[in-house]
Parts: C-alpha cells; sequence; structure tokens
C-alpha cells in the first residue's frame, strides 16, 4: 500500500506476554512477512510510574527465545536503555545473541527517561546521554577491534579480547526525539527510530537527518500502537500513508491485545491494511 517495511512488537510485556506467546508470535510474523520483532527494554518500574507494564520479560533474552522458533526474521530492541547496562556485557550480550541468530539483530538503542529507574539502578541520570556516547564507542570497537583498549570520562580499559564478535555488523538505531537524538543519529546512527510524533512534526526531523545522512542503508523507523481491533482500520491506513510521506521506511506496531490468539489477530489484520 505505501511501500512500508513492517515489523512487530512480541507479546514480552503485559498479561500476553509469555514463552509459548513470544514463539507463536515470532513465527507467526516470519510467515506473514514482517521484516522483524521487537522488544522493549524497562529493567525495573518504580511503583507510580504508569509506564511500562511491571510485567516484562528480559529483552534479549526474549529475543534469543524467539530466534530459536524462526529462522530470518530480523530481531530489534525498541529500545535498549543503554546507560544502564555496562557497555562490554551488553556489547557481549547483542554479539552473543547475533551469532545464536546467525546476524539478525537490530539494536534500537536510547538514553532513557525515567529518573526514578536509574535512582533505583544506583546510576547517575544527569550523565546518561555522556555515558551513552561512549558505550557506542566501545561496542563499536568491541565488535570490530581485536584486541581493543578504551580510555574515556566514564569507561576506561586496558587491551582486552572480547568474542565473539556479530555474525554481520549489528546496526544501531539511535531512538528517541529530543535533539541530543537528532544529533546522535546523524553522526553516531546507522538509523532514527522515533515515537509518539505526529508525522508533521515528524517529517522536518527526518528530512534534517536525511540531509546529513543519505545513504540508503541509514533507516528512517517509527513505532506506533496500530492494533486495528482496537482503532479503525481507515485510520491506520491514513496514518501510514502519512508517515510514509514524512520519509518513514519502517514501522514497529504494538498491539495492545491481553492474550495471544488477538495479538495474531491484529497482526494478520496489520499486513492487509499497511503492506497489502
Amino acid at each position: 500500500m505505501v511501500g512500508m517495511q513492517l515489523g512487530i512488537h512480541l507479546p514480552q510485556f503485559g498479561r500476553a506476554a509469555g514463552p509459548d506467546a513470544i514463539q507463536q508470535v515470532a513465527r507467526r510474523a516470519e510467515e506473514l512477512g514482517f521484516v522483524d520483532v521487537w522488544v522493549s527494554d524497562h529493567i525495573v518500574r518504580p511503583v507510580g510510574q504508569d509506564y511500562p507494564s511491571a510485567y516484562l520479560f528480559e529483552p534479549l533474552l526474549s529475543l534469543a527465545w524467539a530466534a530459536a522458533a524462526t529462522s530470518t526474521v530480523g530481531l530489534g530492541t525498541s529500545v535498549m536503555v543503554v546507560p544502564q547496562y555496562h557497555p562490554l556485557q551488553l556489547a557481549n550480550a547483542l554479539a552473543t545473541l547475533d551469532q545464536l541468530s546467525r546476524g539478525r539483530v537490530i539494536l534500537g538503542a536510547g538514553v532513557g527517561w525515567s529518573e526514578a529507574e536509574f535512582a533505583a539502578l544506583g546510576q547517575n541520570f544527569a550523565d546518561r546521554g555522556r555515558r551513552f556516547d561512549e558505550a557506542i564507542d566501545i561496542m563499536r570497537a568491541v565488535w570490530n577491534d581485536d584486541p581493543v583498549a578504551f580510555d574515556g570520562r566514564h569507561y576506561s580499559f586496558a587491551e582486552l579480547k572480547a568474542l565473539p564478535k556479530p555474525a554481520h555488523a549489528i546496526p544501531i538505531w539511535i531512538g528517541g526525539g529530543s535533539e541530543p537524538t537528532i544529533e546522535r543519529a546523524i553522526t553516531r546512527g546507522d538509523g532514527f527510530h522515533s515515537i509518539s510524533t505526529a508525522p508533521d512534526e515528524l517529517a522536518p526531523r527526518i528530512a534534517r537527518i536525511r540531509a546529513a545522512r543519505p545513504e540508503p542503508e541509514f533507516r528512517i523507523s517509527y513505532r506506533t500502537g496500530w492494533d486495528p481491533q482496537g482503532m479503525d482500520p481507515g485510520l491506520i491506513a491514513e496514518e501510514a500513508a502519512a508517515y510514509g510521506a514524512a520519509g518513514v521506511e519502517h514501522v514497529v506496531s504494538a498491539p495492545w491485545r491481553d492474550n495471544v490468539d488477538d495479538w495474531l489477530r491484529s497482526m494478520e489484520m496489520l499486513t492487509e491494511i499497511v503492506a497489502g
């Protein structure tokens, strides 16, 4: 309909979440032609914070479980809160997942927004952006160099070996919508992954990013809550056309169903509306 690639969020959170549901949705996504499946990342949810669901399976373990049931569908994070992890540990986990899945990982990466989550983890919220930048540099170095050393403001280590290397060059899609996020997407990203932004507001941001990053390998992605069982399918089709006109090439949809059968039905309806 609009030539847009379509990804689907796995039932990794809330009432629909579970081991069978994750694998069922991943297998069906591959059968239906979704290009990738996605997970969210929140280590904890403080009481009093309304989002996300407090019931949330760990993202990379969930993707590994989905990878074991599939063979070709991509595996993405929307988004990994990178400053909440040590970059060496995260680099190893992602490289391992990429090897186990034979090169299917996409790292959607963000700085995080919940100060309470950082506090619960004993981490500084104010310097998360600077730690994020160093973490991206470290992960790319670890994935490409051997041995590797790093001397930064927040992380520093002497020469070491970090194996395995990823099975392919893991693309890093910078997620968010702030001014620093846009700058990071331009200077550090392999893609831009936006959320909760209207098409007319998103279009100038995409135009600015595209002016600096015109290469086709750089992807423009958007995460939304399209759910044809809770929304007018005509509105979804209109939004898909509007986001496509704004320059979005790839959409991750997160249904809001509370059981796997309805989740699967929403996926089937989406392929007819957006990709049909």
